[in-house]
């Protein structure tokens, strides 16, 4: 970049990246403690989606960073097998999507079904606002949603019987989202690039602090060198524990997928440069292999964030890497003001951000293509809330693909008498798999042994060997009696004239 473009446009940038990192800095250490680990190491995942990713990026305008909708996976990931465990199956994660990059796999990472991705996300939203609510109490969030929505009203009415703090926290949380909520509806032109979960949390700890009043606050080393837990050699043998494996694949998968989408959703916000979304995947990777080798959590590209950076004018990269800078000259000079917050205001933001997560707009949009894409979207969250992530997604895929195999499996049969004399014609429309072979057996089954049986397959999107060899059979069958089936092949998107050869009794043609 030459140096008079720098000068022109480096104003903006650096505008649109204070803007970034104001919305960036109480997410990322929100979504650390939703993930069940420190904050400092949300603000380490935000540092090098900056500096790192923000430089590499195959998306421009994307800004990467600690998502939510990885921190459900997350905290049950560290429930299970431990924070020191996050590094390996980070640094494996990482490398398959460097991998999927350098292969040029990007763009397969964005063939998930919409369904699918609007309900994990509805399900990831539930679940933060399920266990939120209890550190918005001061509490803490137990293992499961179903144990979060039903141990909620006892913790609520600890709160409500003025034991502790909880109450005053309830109260902070509860500010904030109010906050939150009047920021998105009555804010002025003027100050748009304010963001709203900033203002919140801003209010909400001067007030604390007026008030003086003895709720948790958030925990950030003086040094952030404290933070960072070096990957051990050792933790990698831990990989070949299958259970490691699979949760390292569904980090990649879950982490591409949402970085990807967020990527096309971003470059529908601006007119400049496209995504790479091979690069992008790439820089994904390298992101989260530093993530893992720092002990950090898990990055994607987010769209809150990226969409604050277009909103404030970035036209390039540099704002992303400055936010990086931003975050991490904070970190290191005012730790001090970041030990203020209480912990209640980052929960009552991740309560506000979870509830945005339930989009029922995109809910509502799905009801254009029919009832199986809000049925998939519906099951797909519900299967998240009441059991796991990996789970539901799966869960989601399934349904996804029992309504292709449904579509696929759908063949309308018809005979028709033709104006020659002793001749049929078989219409066959649809696909004509083996899920169909009784059905067309009893339709051949109705037809004389002495007819010549006109059999069209143009109208077929496919057909497969055992629908064709039943055809074939037919007509093998009842060639001694003077019956003979005529095969017109033209028209069907399939090479099938090493199947249609001309036997005693059988034929083809061109239709």
């Amino acid at each position: 970049m030459r140096a008079a473009q720098l000068k022109a446009i480096l104003p903006r940038e650096l505008l649109a990246s204070v803007v970034v990192f104001l919305v960036a800095l109480p997410l990322c250490m929100g979504i650390a403690i939703a993930s069940g680990m420190p904050p400092a190491k949300g603000l380490i995942t935000g540092i090098i989606g900056g500096l790192v990713v923000g430089w590499l990026a195959g998306s421009p305008l994307q800004v990467s960073g600690p998502a939510a909708g990885l921190a459900v996976l997350v905290f049950e990931l560290v429930r299970q097998h431990g924070m020191a465990m996050l590094g390996p199956i980070l640094l494996l994660a990482g490398l398959l999507q460097l991998l999927a990059g350098r292969l040029r796999l990007g763009c397969w990472f964005r063939v998930t079904a919409p369904a699918v991705v609007y309900g994990m996300l509805a399900g990831i939203g539930v679940l933060i606002v399920l266990s939120q609510v209890h550190v918005m109490l001061d509490g803490s969030p137990l293992p499961s949603g179903l144990d979060n929505l039903l141990g909620f009203p006892a913790a609520l009415g600890q709160a409500l019987s003025g034991e502790g703090t909880g109450w005053q926290a309830g109260a902070l949380g509860l500010t904030t989202i109010l906050v939150m909520w009047l920021w998105d509806k009555r804010k002025p032109q003027a100050l748009r690039f304010v963001p709203g979960a900033l203002l919140g949390v801003g209010l909400t700890t001067l007030a604390s602090l007026v008030l003086a009043l003895s709720v948790k606050r958030v925990e950030v080393p003086a040094n952030l060198a404290e933070a960072i837990d070096w990957l051990r050699p050792a933790d990698l043998l831990n990989l070949a524990d299958p259970n490691l494996l699979i949760a390292a694949f569904a980090v990649a998968f879950i982490a591409s997928a949402e970085t990807l989408l967020s990527a096309a959703a971003v470059d529908r916000m601006h007119d400049g440069q496209r995504s790479d979304f091979d690069r992008e995947l790439s820089a994904q990777g390298v992101g989260n292999m530093l993530c893992g080798l720092l002990g950090a959590l898990p990055m994607t590209g987010v769209i809150v964030r990226s969409s604050a950076n277009v909103q404030a004018g970035a036209r390039t990269r540099l704002s992303a890497i400055f936010h990086g800078v931003w975050l991490l000259a904070f970190v290191l000079l005012l730790s001090s003001v970041l030990q203020s917050i209480p912990v209640a205001s980052l929960a009552g933001v991740l309560v506000y951000t979870g509830i945005k997560l339930v989009d029922l707009k995109a809910f509502r949009g799905l009801g254009r293509y029919g009832r199986m894409p809000m049925l998939t979207y519906v099951a797909t969250a519900l299967a998240i809330v009441f059991t796991d992530l990996l789970t539901g997604v799966l869960i989601g895929f399934g349904l996804t693909l029992a309504k292709l195999a449904w579509k696929a499996s759908r063949l309308k049969i018809s005979l028709v008498d033709l104006p020659a004399e002793g001749e049929m014609e078989l219409r066959l429309l649809g696909a004509a798999t083996f899920l169909k072979v009784p059905a067309l057996t009893r339709v051949l089954s109705t037809i004389p042994s002495d007819t010549v049986v006109h059999v069209p397959l143009g109208n077929l999107s496919y057909i497969d060997h055992a629908c064709l060899e039943l055809l074939e059979e037919w007509g093998r069958a009842n060639a001694a009696k003077g019956a003979r089936l005529v095969i017109e092949s033209h028209g069907l998107k399939r090479r099938l004239e090493g199947r249609l050869r001309t036997t005693a009794g059988i034929g083809s043609a061109a239709a």
